[in-house]
């Protein structure tokens, strides 16, 4: 019997029972092997008196004895399995785990008898506590331990965070591949971008799913899962950990594990945050819950604004709070009313300093809420509301009958203070990002092109961040008729795109992606030059090179051949054309 066979039986002789070895022995020292081989045959068949005048009516139909104990075998181990797990449910607790507990000890022996190892398995999995020694064997033999229950594999783990991190940390790189490869998709939409998804639908996403029934009920799990999250945010300041975070609670929120979600003090405000994100918009009533969650953190309890701040550092929260604060001032500046006097204004501002401030916080363990500047409010929201107000009074200048001092231009200039808060203020640079997404929604080319500028240096480089030009790039795509004109390309591209191609590889891939949508609409000339300015250099990485090689086949396909450009008669009349649709 090879390695193999050897598997087949084993632990069988620790029961006392015969397998092949011992039939191999029989034979080798026997001097009447058919005798031998049926003696056997009756110590070991299936002790059933009816059944020893039926086997040879089965020889007689050419079944062999194998087929048929293999059939009798699996019949009852299918008995077998179903028999455990109704033990498992019936009864006084103590009562069904101590049969249980039996069972395990009388098979254990056979868990690598690949015909038996499902029995075992099968008892191990409703067993809530495996006696340890089962599970260091288990634990130390990599078939076993594959083969186990994730409800087994759970109670190892949790004293085990070493393996539970090689189980959980291809799930995590998993996660933020998925979500790199959503900013940097060739399908740029105003439509469909990054924060289309429902926070329902996200849930759904096989990490978060894979992630949540490994936690099961468990909540040191879910609370190492938490410290993973923790660290590898610290370690990379990658934000889409943050989301994680949240969808990992709501998840088994949808699943109402309430062993869970009533130890983590950050559920009901994830819950109500949650309702925000998937309305796009923090309402009063909304809003007066989330407040009153941040002043109900009580004294002695503060580590949990470290939590909490990690939620609201998800880009779909920080989205959700920057859209409400662009909504909250125009409506301000309809209401003539200044940003100081609106309290919701202020609390949108408050989550949204507390969002940013999460790396900060969890860094240097100082749990309090950050301080908010008076200028951010009193100044740079009010300038704000001016460039709204710019907007509607030229609107009204374009609609009056023109005197004879002709139309007024647009204002051209930003304040300089603009862009130094730009600069300087986390919160004020994110909230200055969003009012450009929003001018660039409306199509309104006039305020896109006056703050561009402000652009080219803003706070941590944020303008740069590929959320902010995953956005940026799908809105531009409503002013896809302006890339015609030289200003508009030189403004974009030189202006802004540029600055950063050469030190900022993200900028370069997202720049490429904008042109291989936009191409058709660049005035012939500019593309070229673009085409090369955005030649990747031999550090450039692979997608980079991919995308200028696929801009470059594109833009090959658009040239006239030359054969074409020579034959076309001067002087006779025009030929009528077929339109050709644009070329993508």
């Amino acid at each position: 019997a090879g390695p193999g066979q050897a598997a087949m039986y084993a632990g069988l002789q620790e029961l006392g029972v015969a397998n092949g070895e011992d039939l191999k022995e029989t034979l080798t020292n026997c001097t009447e092997p058919l005798k031998a081989i049926e003696q056997f045959q009756t110590e070991n068949g299936v002790l059933l008196p009816s059944l020893q005048s039926a086997l040879p009516f089965l020889d007689l139909h050419g079944t062999p004895r194998l087929e048929f104990h293999q059939s009798v075998f699996d019949e009852l181990r299918e008995k077998l399995l179903e028999r455990v797990s109704a033990i498992a449910l019936e009864g006084k607790v103590e009562e069904r785990y101590k049969k249980l507990e039996d069972l395990l000890e009388k098979s254990f022996s056979l868990v690598k008898m690949p015909s038996i190892q499902p029995v075992v398995m099968c008892v191990m999995k409703h067993l809530p506590r495996v006696p340890e020694k089962k599970l260091k064997l288990v634990m130390a033999d990599k078939d076993l331990y594959k083969a186990c229950a994730v409800e087994v594999k759970r109670q190892i783990w949790q004293d085990n965070q070493a393996l539970f991190g090689d189980e959980v940390s291809p799930l995590l790189k998993q996660y933020i591949l998925e979500k790199e490869n959503i900013l940097f998709s060739n399908d740029i939409s105003v439509l469909h971008n990054f924060f289309s998804p429902s926070p329902k639908t996200r849930r759904q996403g096989e990490v978060v799913q894979k992630l949540t029934q490994m936690i099961g009920k468990n909540v040191k799990l879910y609370d190492m899962v938490l410290q993973f999250l923790r660290t590898l945010f610290l370690r990379t300041r990658n934000v889409h950990y943050c989301t994680l975070r949240a969808e990992l609670l709501m998840s088994l929120h949808d699943l109402e594990i309430s062993e869970i979600c009533t130890v983590d003090p950050c559920h009901k405000f994830t819950w109500c945050l949650d309702a925000c994100i998937r309305e796009k918009f923090v309402d009063n009533k909304r809003a007066r819950e989330l407040q009153g969650f941040l002043d109900g953190v009580k004294k002695g309890q503060e580590q949990v604004l470290g939590d909490l701040s990690m939620i609201l550092c998800d880009p779909f929260a920080i989205n959700t709070l920057a859209l409400s604060t662009i909504r909250h001032l125009q409506d301000l500046v309809g209401q003539d009313t200044l940003p100081r006097e609106s309290p919701d204004l202020l609390l949108l501002l408050r989550m949204l300093s507390l969002g940013q401030g999460a790396w900060d916080m969890i860094d240097s363990q100082v749990f309090k809420e950050p301080k908010m500047e008076a200028e951010l409010i009193t100044k740079f929201l009010p300038m704000l509301m001016s460039f709204v107000v710019d907007d509607h009074t030229f609107n009204v200048d374009q609609k009056l009958p023109s005197e004879e001092k002709g139309p007024i231009p647009y204002p051209s200039t930003i304040p300089e203070a603009f862009t130094k808060f730009l600069q300087e203020n986390r919160i004020a640079c994110e909230i200055g990002l969003y009012y450009i997404l929003h001018i660039t929604k409306q199509r309104n080319k006039n305020a896109f092109l006056r703050l561009l500028p402000a652009l080219v240096e803003t706070f941590s480089d944020l303008a740069f961040s590929d959320i902010f030009l995953h956005l940026l790039t799908g809105n531009l795509t409503l002013l896809g008729d302006e890339f015609a004109l030289e200003e508009f390309c030189t403004s974009l591209f030189d202006g802004f795109f540029l600055t950063a191609c050469s030190r900022k590889e993200n900028v370069h891939r997202h720049v490429l992606r904008l042109l291989l949508h936009l191409h058709h609409k660049v005035a012939p000339a500019k593309l070229e030059s673009l085409q090369k300015a955005l030649e990747p250099t031999k550090q450039s990485g692979e997608a980079l090179k991919e995308l200028h090689n696929q801009l470059s086949e594109k833009l090959e396909l658009r040239k006239p051949s030359p054969a074409e450009v020579s034959e076309t008669p001067s002087m006779e009349l025009p030929l009528p054309t077929v339109p050709t649709p644009a070329s993508r």
